[in-house]
């Protein structure tokens, strides 16, 4: 009857109306990216590409692949994306799991707690960054790009919440059969925090794609840039694709500064959206259900 009434009725249609039009919203501009992209530079510059391509060519991608520095910047980013995720989420696991137990078995973890909180409230600033960066001599290598952004705290606070949720009847009967701790992580709690896992992966994966400050300033040369400063530097400069050497007249009729810059973009952005799909599950779905039996 709850379902049925009238209200319900209209807070659902409501709710699905504002949905579909913020989906809309969000869709809009990839769609006009991917539109001009596709499109001849005739077309673009007539302001005839609204989210539909006009004279249809891929001759963009094809000058973005081969001419330029896309495919360096790219394998720099897939290499800070693996490195980066593998060892964050590594580093994750290992510091929220004795921090999600109870003080009577680590009485140090109030203080190591607040210490990890204390570095989400301050930080030491660029300058100094850049110092301790310099100093370590990871400039211009791809550790600088990792190892700084390494532990993210707040990630460390989604897996530590989720560990003290899991039932303790897991750890104590692995315990009570000669487990130990590194046992009772890695095959007892890892397999049903999956959910947890995959969020933590998703978030980091998106944070070293999209990072493009700290290859801006870690970075000496072009070539080692990661694929967002690569494009970041693109978006900026009018005159982007000048280097290419362009001597084809048919690639000049169809390629544009405008039609390489979203060419760019939307390879760009199309890696993360194909990952997500595949850890969608894991957002709406717990594995620990059913997990403790009577």
């Amino acid at each position: 009857m709850y379902k049925r009434s009238k209200s319900r009725m209209l807070f659902m249609i409501c709710n699905y109306v504002f949905l579909i039009a913020l989906s809309i919203v969000c869709l809009l501009p990839m769609l006009n990216v991917l539109a001009v992209s596709f499109s001849s530079s005739g077309a673009v510059s007539a302001g005839q590409v609204n989210f539909w391509p006009v004279d249809f060519n891929l001759h963009s991608y094809a000058v973005v692949m081969k001419y330029g520095t896309f495919m360096h910047s790219l394998f720099n980013s897939a290499e800070r994306l693996v490195l980066g995720s593998v060892l964050s989420l590594f580093i994750c696991v290992l510091t929220a799991y004795p921090l999600s137990k109870e003080n009577d078995k680590f009485p140090w973890r109030s203080i190591y707690a607040w210490i990890f909180v204390i570095t989400i409230l301050f930080n030491g600033g660029l300058i100094p960054s850049y110092l301790a960066v310099k100093q370590t001599g990871l400039l211009d290598t791809i550790w600088a790009l990792v190892l700084p952004g390494a532990v993210n705290v707040f990630n460390v606070i989604l897996v530590l919440n989720f560990f003290r949720g899991l039932p303790k009847e897991l750890e104590e009967s692995a315990l009570m059969d000669g487990a130990n701790h590194l046992t009772v992580l890695f095959r007892i709690y890892l397999p049903v925090s999956l959910p947890s896992l995959a969020t933590v992966a998703l978030l980091t994966m998106v944070f070293h794609w999209n990072s493009w400050f700290d290859g801006l300033i870690y970075m000496k040369s072009p070539e080692h840039y990661p694929l967002a400063t690569y494009l970041q530097a693109v978006t900026i400069d009018a005159n982007s694709l000048k280097n290419m050497k362009m001597q084809d007249p048919d690639t000049l009729k169809f390629v544009s500064d405008r039609t390489g810059r979203a060419a760019q973009i939307f390879l760009t952005a199309l890696p993360i959206l194909l990952v997500y799909p595949f850890l969608q599950k894991y957002f709406v779905k717990g594995l620990v259900l059913g997990s403790v039996k009577g």
